[in-house]
């Protein structure tokens, strides 16, 4: 294992506060969130995106960085406007241009040393304390810029959950890039129309799901999947119903297959285990959102094994295109007004009661591929390499874009005694590579 993480030393030198830099008019002064957002917990979306310096000169170049990430950021908060405020009550957000939280950071190492061999305890330095310890800041929006002596830098965001998904948190990402290499008009504006679609309910006020995932004693794991293995492991999870399963279905499919596995090893036989598949709805709605619909637009669809015969890769894949075909089928136009409403709450207990029962071994996915965190340039370059911030919660898997785009990172949290087994699993290790050098 790596020890870089623990000796690795990030000193705090500035916090500051950044405020939209044109005031929010008064009639967009209250934001309601949409009836998604109501069931997401009160913590944060975060990314580190990781710069190297290509002049690799140390850094005189400090304080220009630093003033070009907080005008940009001002402007962005601008467009962003809900972004600025502060959470009024389970239904609002109060836009009184509150700001964001920035914080500056030295980090007493070279970039290269810690993109030798990541790991999740280490990606976590380049977030604020505050964030981890859920404690939050009071602010919707949280960067922490982390100079290295190289001069390159770890750009920490984060977003709260309450108002961002993946797609929101990417927009706004790509939108403060291109404020900061004055192209800010070419990026697509956010658009606010989710809570007319989904309107919130004062009645609605649920504890999110997700509060109940046990963080500890678990173990994450960073595993990589390169192109020329994804193609393997897809023609091996091919089948007559799902000819061409895609590089998700079949990473997720050898991933649920292998934590399955490891879990009924335990127990001396394979017991049903189940698989939520969070996914992006705005263009799956029938009429379809935007795409650059800012908030909450994701749901879930369940996938479920059955006896043995059920966990070849095949049938796996095979049960993750049911699902996404069977929300098309079955949701796809009740997502508005007061149907939504009846759909939501009714998943919602159903939900909330396989949480707190755990009567069946269930595994939580998100994909947040194809979502263009490496275009993210703020006039220095490309990101070296993009990681989730923060991953503690026990069975919960994201997958994530490899820099060339053909690749998947997938980052697995699991309990410590299903880690110990899942990490020597030799099926996974004949198409993953657990936790290599980001710069080979």
């Amino acid at each position: 294992m790596n020890t870089v993480a623990m000796e690795i030393k990030v000193e705090i030198i500035k916090r500051e506060t950044i405020k939209p830099s044109t005031p929010t008019p008064h009639h967009l002064r209250c934001f309601d969130l949409c009836l998604i957002d109501q069931l997401q917990p009160e913590s944060y979306t975060s990314l580190v995106l990781f710069y190297s310096n290509s002049a690799d000169s140390p850094l005189p170049y400090e304080e220009r960085i630093s003033q070009r990430l907080k005008a940009s950021l001002a402007e962005t908060l601008t467009r962003f406007y809900p972004l600025a405020g502060k959470i009024k009550d389970h239904v609002s957000i109060e836009c009184n241009d509150d700001g964001a939280d920035y914080f500056e950071a030295r980090v007493y190492c070279r970039l290269s040393d810690i993109l030798e061999r990541p790991e999740q305890k280490m990606v976590r330095r380049f977030l604020p304390k505050e964030i981890l310890s859920r404690q939050g800041t009071g602010k919707l929006v949280v960067v922490q810029a982390s100079i290295f002596e190289c001069g390159g830098m770890a750009l920490g965001v984060c977003i709260s959950h309450r108002l961002a998904d993946a797609s929101t948190t990417s927009m706004f990402i790509h939108g403060w890039a291109c404020t900061a290499l004055g192209s800010g008009p070419e990026a697509v504006p956010p658009e606010f129309g989710a809570a007319s679609r989904l309107p919130p309910r004062r009645e609605f006020s649920p504890t999110p799901p997700a509060t109940h995932l046990v963080v500890e004693k678990s173990a994450t794991r960073r595993y990589v999947f390169d192109a020329s293995k994804i193609t393997a492991l897809k023609a091996k999870a091919a089948s007559a119903s799902v000819q061409k399963p895609t590089r998700v279905e079949a990473v997720s499919a050898l991933i649920w297959r292998c934590a399955t596995t490891v879990s009924g090893s335990k127990y001396g036989s394979l017991r049903p285990s189940k698989l939520i598949q969070m996914i992006n709805i705005r263009k799956r709605l029938v009429p379809p959102s935007p795409e650059n619909c800012f908030g909450n637009l994701v749901w879930s669809f369940e996938a479920q094994t059955g006896d043995c015969s059920d966990i070849e890769l095949h049938s796996l894949a095979g049960e993750l295109r049911k699902g996404i075909e069977g929300f098309t089928e079955n949701y796809a136009t009740k997502f508005q007004g007061d149907e939504a409403f009846s759909v939501v709450s009714k998943a919602y207990k159903e939900i909330d009661k396989l949480y707190t029962t755990e009567v069946i071994k269930f595994f939580c996915f998100s994909s947040w591929c194809r979502f263009p965190f490496y275009e993210a340039d703020f006039g220095w370059g490309k990101p070296t390499w993009v990681s989730m911030g923060n991953m503690e919660s026990k069975n919960v898997i994201v997958l994530m874009d490899t820099r060339d785009g053909s690749g998947i990172e997938a980052w697995v949290c699991l309990s410590e005694e299903d880690m110990a087994l899942f990490e020597r699993d030799s099926e996974l290790l004949e198409f993953a590579s657990l936790n290599p050098s980001v710069q080979n």
